[in-house]
């Protein structure tokens, strides 16, 4: 079983094909071009690197959200478009959950992302046995809001535990421990991983209904709702 795995939720995008012995291929990067430039040719090259059709995958895993707007929205046309030419079966994985698989098991894990306005988005998950359990749900808050409501040591991961690491050692000392760099960047293989588990389950996503978890409205639609209530 071969899954083809997508992350753009972030500035670090990628694709990936993992089957169930191990990760196949890999391609991240993280430089100033965007996803529409990039991700078409990164799954072609990924393919073609393995020698694995499409025809040969048996799912297609995309990371949902939350994230950046516009990232989100190309890496779920992608797979859409994929599902549809192929009619292979489609995985919506939450981004937090696959950062904090990256992660490794054992403690606690928060994945953070920048949601701007000094705020970030997170969850707080353990992972353990092959199993993801969710601790703390998916919201966009403040860090001292998410200090409050952690118990124990937590692992910090995403580019979020990177940006405001000093912020986070403040508020919670030596309960906070960090992810290796490595294992903060997102990961398409990740994505990949959680979406076999969720297809050989039967948990998959309609891609006619597939659209992006913000937790978030995007700026643009509460501008122009503030626009429409001021005439």
């Amino acid at each position: 079983m071969i899954v083809l795995g997508i992350e753009s939720a972030t500035r670090t995008g990628g694709v990936a094909l993992v089957s169930e012995k191990g990760v196949l291929a890999e391609y991240t990067l993280n430089i100033e071009v965007t996803h529409s430039e990039r991700l078409m040719s990164t799954v072609d090259r990924v393919l073609c690197d393995t020698g694995i059709s499409l025809a040969d995958i048996a799912g297609i895993a995309v990371s949902s959200g939350p994230g950046s707007f516009t990232g989100l929205r190309i890496g779920i046309a992608t797979a859409k478009g994929l599902a549809f030419a192929t009619r292979k079966p489609v995985a919506a994985v939450p981004t937090l959950m696959a950062l904090a698989w990256n992660a490794g098991g054992g403690e606690a894990v928060c994945p953070l992302l920048d949601a701007k306005k000094k705020e970030v988005y997170a969850a707080v998950y353990r992972i353990e046995e092959g199993t993801v359990a969710t601790i703390l749900p998916e919201r966009v808050l403040s860090l001292a809001d998410l200090a409050r409501d952690l118990e124990g040591a937590t692992v910090f991961t995403g580019e979020g535990a990177v940006l405001f690491r000093s912020e986070i050692r403040s508020l919670l000392g030596e309960r906070a421990r960090f992810a290796p760099l490595a294992a903060a960047v997102p990961s398409a293989a990740s994505v990949a991983e959680l979406g076999m588990q969720r297809i050989l389950s039967g948990q998959l996503a309609d891609p006619d209904g597939l659209a992006p978890v913000y937790i978030r409205r995007p700026e643009a639609e509460i501008a122009w709702e503030k626009r429409r209530q001021s005439r």
